[in-house]
């Protein structure tokens, strides 16, 4: 897949193999809060009064998506203390990218879940495996959930997908990693050039420059899904837009796809900031020597 997935669930709280994880620190949170307005992203409107995207909510099974908007956020606050920033910057009206860090499987509902109290539905991928999951498939079909079909040569059709979803006037969510992060000290590793290629070419359809935000969320991989308790500290931090719209000067002129050298470049761009938020909230620096590749399972030299 060249876009990224929901990717299968770990077990946060015990550290993995690769790494010991610790928990984020109340210490840490505090600092962030003197910095950002941190607020609670697991209730409606976290960031105070806006306008909800009526349309939008009504074209997605407000019902089901509301019961299990709800039931996210409960399962969610029982397992750890999350705060956000940036989330005033979701836009309400209009068409735009979220891509997203992955780390364990909360990394995927906090910000389905914020957008969505936010008063926006976007559509978000995720491997097709769960749509026959008992009870739950059914219900991620219900709110969005485009399925992935993984490693079965259908790259192209799922990005045309996702470029219609977009230039259809719906927000997209992607986590471009394509699965869980491989780097043993649990960073954002390679993206795969899919979101950028579906990006670009939804600027050249709509003839503007699409926004993408990028959403760093850090703190669940110390929470033990079987003992949950202490609750955890965990923050997403939902970043500017980035602006790439040096990379869209000459679309018009664009035979065939979008250049590799734009595609690439766009990539590097939402790697390097979904790296900088994390290091933020973490109060750590990424490691000196590189990014974790997926393809050599090592880490390489960042561009």
């Amino acid at each position: 897949m060249a876009c990224g997935t929901i990717e299968g669930m770990v077990s946060p709280g015990k550290p993995s193999p690769r790494s010991a994880v610790k928990p984020l620190s109340n210490e840490q949170v505090a600092k962030l809060a003197r910095m950002h307005n941190l607020v609670n992203p697991m209730r409606n409107h976290p960031t105070g009064p806006r306008k909800d995207n009526i349309a939008e909510i009504n074209a997605q099974n407000p019902k089901a998506t509301q019961r299990l908007l709800d039931a996210c956020a409960a399962v969610v606050r029982s397992r750890c203390k999350v705060k956000a920033w940036g989330l005033e910057r979701v836009p309400e009206d209009g068409v735009f990218i979220t891509a997203c860090t992955h780390v364990t499987l909360f990394d995927v509902f906090i910000p389905m879940v914020a957008l969505f109290y936010q008063g926006r539905r976007p559509r978000y991928m995720a491997k097709a495996e769960m749509a026959s999951w008992p009870i739950i498939g059914k219900w991620f079909q219900l709110v969005g959930m485009q399925p992935v079909p993984r490693r079965k040569g259908e790259a192209l059709a799922i990005e045309s997908e996702s470029i219609r979803i977009l230039t259809s006037g719906r927000p997209l969510t992607i986590w471009p990693e394509g699965t869980l992060t491989r780097d043993p000290k649990k960073w954002p590793m390679s993206l795969k050039p899919g979101m950028a290629y579906i990006a670009l070419e939804t600027c050249r359809k709509l003839g503007r420059q699409v926004p993408i935000y990028p959403a760093a969320t850090w703190g669940a991989a110390s929470i033990n899904q079987w003992w949950p308790w202490p609750r955890k500290n965990v923050v997403m931090g939902f970043g500017e837009a980035i602006d790439y719209a040096d990379l869209i000067e000459d679309m018009d002129s664009w035979e065939g796809e979008p250049p590799k050298t734009a595609v690439h470049e766009l990539t590097r761009r939402v790697r390097e900031r979904l790296e900088e938020i994390e290091s933020e909230i973490r109060g750590e620096q990424p490691p000196a020597e590189g990014y974790w590749d997926y393809r050599t399972m090592k880490r390489v030299p960042r561009d």
